[in-house]
């Protein structure tokens, strides 16, 4: 056991995790006494719209990319190879789609709650009060999951309990969270965004020196098998093939960047349309080096333990384990090493709970508490105090959830994919609102429904029937040493587990869904599989995008009659092609003595690329 207690957090790990805490709070602090005497509700929701860009895109990245990423990224490489790189392929596209599309009609708007589109566009409150519950449930359940999983790593590597780590951890989040605003959210995301960085890059690069360099790295999974960027199958039941993940990398843009209430707030609180469109790309360049790193340190544990595998041999339970594994394997005789990866896991934690406890405090203020009658008459400043109190009590919640997650296990692999079947339909009505002037309310709440009821059916089904465990490359133990080191370093490693599916940005990962019974007996692999493929075995890259697909076509086809549309609520792009379409449809009508004009359909001039009213009309 004394190896054991060598993993431990030393003098100088403990400077580095803690110095992370200490910062956090004393940025929360800051940014309330700075803040004394100007408070409104624009000033701690979107930081007065006047933020400085460079913190602020940052904080998008760290927002984000949580410690899922850091872990899940890894055990992808490591298990199934290097396909789902390509994604950042598909993330470019969808970086257009934001700046072309969705921000040109969001950020002129210069409301507070994403959702608050929904209301101008279909004329509905229940729509947008629907949608909004269905964003807090998610954030809710996500706030938990970043603390319950991380939090077993302190606990193991200090002699605090997983219940009092998921405390300290939620209440310190909490705290900076509801005295500083989302100033506070966006200059700790600085902060912890660089130490996750910086966490894994560090050692990455210390066990390629050790490796010989990047070529034997390169040679050593090019013998495993790891390097396949081309998979050109067309068939959608292959899990990742060149298509697939082109297509979640651009709904991963679109619905999680484009139109989701933690990133809308980051994109509304600097001063102009430009600006935002800016962060826009400063994020994908972030996501590009953050993701290569992260999936280059998969790449590098494989040519670590190519000839004795960590999960085959018994020395880690999961495989999400791996990169912890080599973390505390190879670099714990590196002072600070450790400390240093536990903060970069934190630091992934903690910028995406902040963030996703502030969008909530916003959601359920703008969307459904602000219109209450006892809150219709308050000033601005009682307001923000109100909204103070709601932040604290989603930072709480968010604590209950955590720890309630021991207990349901699986359960929260089911709510993650249920919560991404929501976000899939809820971002239909979206681009169905941007981009169709002729979809109507009916439609919109026909299309939604049908869409999540598709989702729903088919990610039930999924875990009811089962998809089975995604086929693992091979793996080789041939070279493993005779011994049981693996009884040292196992509940360490658990601190780390767990993580890979249950979030969101689990969500810019995708459900990974680990078996080891069935990993570890192919016969019963063979059984379950062996009345062949079916929908249910549909990759899950294709999931979201379907969502918004079902919504488009099912609320084109209900809404028959449309009704007038503000034009500021349209893309201007799209009006501008249906323009023409309806223009060859009106030379075909005159023919037959009927008018279709598509002025008729569309309210109030169209608004420019900076957000600027236009002459005249759409003709």
């Amino acid at each position: 056991m004394d190896d054991f207690e060598s993993k431990k957090l030393g003098v100088v790990d403990w400077v580095l995790f803690s110095s992370l805490l200490v910062v956090s709070l004393g940025i929360g602090i800051y940014s309330a006494l700075r803040g004394r005497g100007n408070s409104s509700t624009q000033e701690y929701l979107l930081g007065g719209r006047q933020m400085s860009p460079i913190p602020v895109a940052v904080s998008l990245l760290g927002g984000v990319i949580s410690a899922i990423s850091i872990l899940g990224l890894a055990t992808e490489m490591y298990f199934y190879g290097t396909q789902l790189i390509l994604s950042l392929l598909g993330c470019v596209y969808g970086t257009f789609t934001v700046q072309l599309l969705i921000l040109p009609i969001l950020y002129p708007l210069k409301i507070v709650s994403a959702n608050e589109y929904i209301n101008l566009r279909f004329g509905s409150e229940r729509l947008r009060k629907f949608a909004t519950l269905c964003s807090v449930f998610m954030n809710f359940t996500h706030m938990g999951l970043y603390l319950y999983a991380p939090s077993l790593t302190l606990s193991t590597v200090t002699n605090l309990s997983t219940y009092s780590s998921i405390c300290i951890m939620g209440i310190i989040c909490t705290f900076y969270i509801t005295v500083g605003g989302v100033k506070a959210v966006v200059y700790t995301d600085v902060i912890q965004t660089i130490m996750m960085f910086l966490g894994v890059l560090v050692a990455v690069v210390v066990c390629i020196v050790d490796l010989g360099g990047v070529a034997n790295v390169y040679q050593i999974n090019k013998e495993g098998g790891r390097l396949e960027f081309f998979n050109m199958s067309t068939d959608p039941l292959v899990r990742h093939t060149f298509w697939s993940v082109q297509v979640q990398g651009f709904y991963n843009m679109v619905a999680w960047i484009g139109l989701n209430q933690t990133t809308y707030q980051r994109f509304a609180s600097v001063s102009t349309l430009t600006l935002s469109k800016r962060l826009c790309t400063f994020f994908l360049v972030g996501l590009h080096a953050l993701w290569l790193t992260f999936f280059f340190s998969g790449v590098v544990a494989y040519a670590t333990y190519s000839d004795c595998d960590p999960w085959t041999s018994g020395r880690i339970e999961k495989p999400d384990q791996i990169l912890p594994y080599l973390v505390l394997d190879k670099l714990s005789h590196l002072t600070g090493m450790a400390g240093l990866f536990v903060a970069a896991v934190y630091g992934g934690v903690l910028s995406s709970l902040s963030s996703s406890g502030n969008s909530v405090a916003c959601l359920l203020w703008e969307d459904i508490l602000k219109d209450l009658k006892i809150f219709k008459d308050i000033t601005d400043v009682n307001a923000t105090r109100v909204i103070k109190m709601v932040s604290a009590a989603a930072g709480l919640i968010g604590i209950g959830v955590g720890l309630l997650a021991g207990y349901l296990g699986n359960i929260m692999q089911v709510s993650s994919s249920v919560g991404n079947a929501f976000t899939g339909s809820v971002t239909g009505i979206f681009i169905s609102g941007m981009c169709a002037p002729w979809v109507n309310l009916k439609g919109a709440y026909a299309g939604y429904i049908t869409a999540l009821l598709f989702n729903l059916w088919l990610v039930i089904g999924q875990f009811v029937i089962g998809q089975g465990d995604p086929e693992k490359l091979p793996l080789s133990t041939e070279n493993c040493p005779d011994q049981n080191l693996h009884l040292l370093l196992n509940s360490t490693l658990d601190s780390l587990t767990n993580t890979t599916e249950p979030s969101l940005p689990s969500v810019l990962l995708g459900p990974t869904v680990f078996v080891d019974d069935i990993s570890r007996n192919p016969d019963l692999e063979t059984d379950l599989r062996s009345d062949g493929r079916n929908i249910y075995h549909l990759s899950y890259c294709y999931t979201g995008i379907l969502g918004i697909i079902i919504n488009f076509v099912v609320s084109s086809i209900v809404s028959l009659i449309t009704d007038k549309v503000d034009a500021r609520l349209i893309s201007p792009r799209c009006l501008r092609f249906y323009k023409r379409i309806w223009k060859a449809f009106d030379i075909a009508g005159t023919q037959r003595g009927t008018k279709m004009d598509l002025q008729e359909k569309v309210d109030i001039p169209m608004i420019d690329k900076r957000g600027n009213d236009c002459m005249g009309n759409i003709e």
